[in-house]
């Protein structure tokens, strides 16, 4: 199974949403906490991306929460998870 790296910010209901739905897929978790290390927006910018929370399964951006919940429903995430 796929690694994810989960961009998040303490308090925030749609990354806490995000790491919920990782964790009950039993998916490995790095979380980058973006208000410890504000370095860590560039790399959000980068993709094109404004908010957290930002996740990425293996190399495969995925998006915010909607994005991977919506995966989730049309059983694109355990495709992704298992590829």
């Amino acid at each position: 199974m796929k690694k994810a790296v989960l961009y998040c910010q303490s308090g925030c209901p749609y990354c806490t949403g995000a790491e919920r739905l990782l964790a009950k897929k039993g998916v490995e978790i790095e979380k980058r906490h973006v208000d410890r290390d504000p370095g860590l927006w560039d790399d959000i910018f980068e993709a094109g991306r404004e908010t957290v929370p930002h996740i990425l399964i293996g190399e495969t951006l995925v998006g915010g929460f909607d994005d991977l919940q919506d995966m989730e429903e049309d059983g694109e995430l355990d495709t992704l998870l298992a590829d």
